[in-house]
């Protein structure tokens, strides 16, 4: 089983890299404002998890440069466990206002993107 994963994991990284998404352009000022404001955003996911590719690539289309953690290393592992409640990726790690909010499931997290910066 683990190298049927592994093989599909490598074949979802190859058709992520081949059919890339283009992102969107903006004036540097609007860049640097939307940099800012993903400061405070973090994607826990695992490189070839398919889920998580579908969030990457909307965070690619909205050029959105958001800190992604790989949630299978420590201390990225005990953290997603601990403080966001389950070991299950994708997970938006979201800072507002010195509250953290922890948002599952792909489809909400695009979503929320969407709403947020589309």
């Amino acid at each position: 089983m683990f190298v049927i994963r592994w093989i599909l994991g490598r074949i979802i990284l190859l058709l992520n890299f081949v059919f890339s998404p283009k992102s969107i352009k903006r004036q540097p000022e609007q860049q640097a404002d939307i940099d800012e404001q993903c400061r405070t955003l973090s994607l826990y996911q695992y490189p070839a998890c398919p889920f998580c590719v579908k969030v990457r690539r909307a965070m690619k289309r909205h050029g959105l440069n958001i800190t992604t953690l790989d949630a299978k290393q420590e201390p990225h592992r005990s953290e997603l466990q601990n403080r966001g409640g389950t070991m299950k990726v994708p997970c938006l790690k979201i800072e507002q206002a010195g509250e953290v909010t922890w948002m599952y499931e792909s489809n909400d997290i695009i979503a929320y993107l969407n709403q947020r910066f589309g």
